[in-house]
């Protein structure tokens, strides 16, 4: 090929990736943040030997805190993974919300990763539009979901991993997550 027929080409196959990865289907596209939604694959470790502990997962908050999973040793942590662009996210936020409140009083506790906004100023908005009363770390870049490596894809969200009190995950979600398999994964992380 000469060096036109080249650049046409990459051109081409630039163009088509760029229009494959533009969708309205919100159960398997991340909008325009690079990033798949789950299919809802549900794992529970239920024998606490099997269990293993994340990498470190702390970072600052939407609201300029700093805040880190060991902050919340000796409870069980449901760590959410959402992105204020993700249509799954938008549509679980409530239930959550409504779980923490709820779960709050048997000592589970709630911390959210907001994985690649653009703005901290639409993730501040989304947890003002859904009454979010749990912190969020502000992860832009999507670093954190590192600490997560073999247990969740960084490229999914949303994404919920159930840590028990000491501090091993014990169960996730791959996609979505409903109330019913929310209190499953937190009693069995009990």
């Amino acid at each position: 090929m000469t060096s036109r027929p080249r650049v046409l080409a990459l051109a081409a196959l630039l163009c088509g990736g760029l229009l494959a990865g533009c969708s309205n289907d919100i159960s398997s596209s991340g909008g325009d943040q690079g990033f798949v939604a789950g299919k809802g694959i549900i794992t529970s470790v239920k024998t606490a030997a099997d269990r293993k502990a994340p990498g470190a997962v702390a970072g600052t908050t939407l609201d300029g805190d700093q805040v880190s999973l060991a902050d919340y040793r000796g409870k069980v942590v449901v760590v959410n993974v959402w992105g204020s662009w993700c249509g799954p996210c938008r549509a679980e936020a409530g239930m959550l919300a409504d779980a923490s409140r709820e779960l709050g009083p048997r000592g589970v506790e709630f911390l959210g990763i907001d994985s690649r906004d653009p703005s901290a100023g639409n993730a501040r908005a989304f947890v003002r539009r859904f009454k979010i009363p749990y912190p969020s770390i502000y992860d832009q870049q999507g670093s954190t979901l590192l600490a997560f490596r073999g247990t969740l894809p960084a490229t999914t969200v949303p994404s919920t991993v159930v840590v028990d009190a000491q501090g091993r995950v014990s169960g996730s979600v791959i996609g979505p997550i409903t109330r019913t398999t929310l209190d499953d994964l937190v009693e069995d992380a009990s």
